[in-house]
């Protein structure tokens, strides 16, 4: 991931009048619906219908629909990255903190209380043009998520855990793909047992010493 404190931190609020509503618990409720249809297909109506609100007020308080994804997007990142950081900080090595990832990605991509896969892994996958620049920033976040790893891999090199000869970067960029991979297995067939599986697989190309 990027730098967390570039990333993570919590979008700022509006100033000027008073809100009618929960902002917070709108923009939680927009957020299961950009995550369920994507950003282009969840329609202005879907939106303020889960969200309890008027257009206008969505327009009052977010600005647009793209700005409402944005934040939407940003709440979700920071959840996902506090959360990332915290699997990492308490796993004692590199190897255990990939696989508890691996593995608690599978459990969040199949959880039933939420739409399945990873929200910036499918919100812009079929966006047209006109959307590239939100692309971009989805772009961004898995980027973040890949330099993430690549940290704690790497703190796995200096520590003796990993051969010398690793390279954090190409060891990450797998993992990374690995984990997009099951977003879209988990959205095909929401399958927990299977992605268990593709993350037991994945940690068998673990480096060891020879």
């Amino acid at each position: 991931m990027e730098n967390k404190s570039e990333k993570c931190d919590k979008p700022r609020k509006k100033g000027g009048r008073p809100l009618s509503f929960d902002r917070e618990a709108a923009l939680e409720r927009a957020m299961l619906v950009f995550w369920r249809y994507g950003y282009e297909a969840a329609s202005l109506s879907e939106l303020t219908s889960a969200m309890g609100i008027t257009p206008p007020s969505l327009y009052a308080a977010f600005g647009d629909k793209e700005q409402l994804f944005l934040e939407a997007v940003e709440r979700y990142s920071t959840k996902s990255c506090d959360a990332l950081q915290c699997l990492f900080d308490e796993a004692p090595t590199a190897r255990d903190a990939i696989e508890r990832l691996l593995q608690s990605s599978a459990v969040d991509n199949t959880c039933p209380s939420h739409p399945p896969g990873c929200l910036v892994v499918t919100a812009t996958t079929n966006c047209s043009a006109s959307a590239e620049h939100v692309q971009t920033a989805m772009t961004e976040r898995r980027d973040n998520v890949e330099t993430m790893i690549k940290t704690r891999i790497e703190q796995g090199v200096n520590e003796g855990e990993l051969p010398a000869g690793t390279d954090p970067g190409t060891l990450a960029s797998f993992y990374a793909t690995v984990i997009q991979g099951m977003s879209t297995q988990a959205r095909d067939t929401g399958d927990r047992d299977k992605l268990l599986a593709i993350a037991a697989a994945a940690m068998r190309a673990w480096p060891v010493s020879k």
